[in-house]
């Protein structure tokens, strides 16, 4: 699984981006995405998730805070 950290989280829209380790494209996802079920995570946080593609772009899902 690849990981990155979150770069960006906009709770009222519930959308974030985050930076890919070893790339600096960032991929999106959305908040129903974080495995915890908690709806928010906070900038700068290392996660892990599966990528794969929605309506024709990449996307993050299954996105898990790492300790």
């Amino acid at each position: 699984m690849p990981t990155g950290r979150i770069a960006s989280f906009d709770a009222q829209r519930g959308l974030g981006m985050i930076t890919p380790d070893g790339s600096q494209e960032p991929i999106m996802f959305h908040c129903i995405e974080i495995a915890d079920g908690s709806r928010s995570i906070e900038e700068g946080t290392t996660v892990r998730y599966v990528e794969g593609l929605k309506l024709g772009r990449s996307e993050a899902f299954a996105v898990t805070q790492l300790l």
